[in-house]
């Protein structure tokens, strides 16, 4: 979480996979927001290098002040929240004038024959895999809301997958 700076919210915290990741000569603090309290509990297991707090919560309603936060991380989080478009912009509502938005997402592939996949696939897909959709335009979304700075993938890091694709990018918040 190299881009990671002061005050950081983690939409999706998951199990806290992120949470060691999080550089304490950069980051203050680290709030992780969750909707499952399994993996909530998982998460408080985590060693982490910085103070954490952790919330039951969904992305579409955080539950925080405006511009409580310089930084937010989303990791494999957009794929599967009921509405990614009020997702970003709760995201952006909590971030202060100018904080980052640090993500990595995989949606829709830019190679027309994945996309065509995706798409077909994506009903049966989100009903077996909670909710996750194969074919969701990250860098249109985001886009929508937040000015992208940085945006690559790592299909060079990433399991080869005929139907994934990942976005790795850095946003500021408009």
């Amino acid at each position: 979480m190299a881009h990671a700076r002061g005050h950081v919210l983690e939409i999706g915290v998951g199990s806290g996979l992120n949470l060691p990741l999080f550089d304490p000569r950069h980051v203050l603090d680290v709030v992780g927001i969750d909707p499952s309290p399994p993996l909530l509990a998982r998460a408080a297991s985590r060693n982490a290098g910085v103070s954490v707090e952790l919330a039951r919560g969904v992305a579409e309603e955080l539950p925080f002040d405006t511009a409580r936060f310089d930084t937010a991380v989303l990791t494999y989080t957009l794929c599967s929240v009921t509405d990614p478009a009020r997702a970003l912009a709760e995201a952006r509502r909590v971030l202060r004038p100018g904080g980052k938005l640090v993500f990595i997402e995989h949606g829709l592939s830019p190679d027309p024959r994945t996309a065509r996949w995706q798409h077909r696939l994506t009903p049966i897909w989100k009903v077996v895999a909670g909710n996750c959709h194969l074919d969701r335009d990250i860098k249109r979304q985001v886009e929508a809301v937040f000015s992208i700075d940085e945006l690559g993938d790592y299909q060079g890091h990433h399991r080869p997958g005929r139907l994934s694709f990942a976005y790795v990018g850095v946003a500021t918040a408009r």
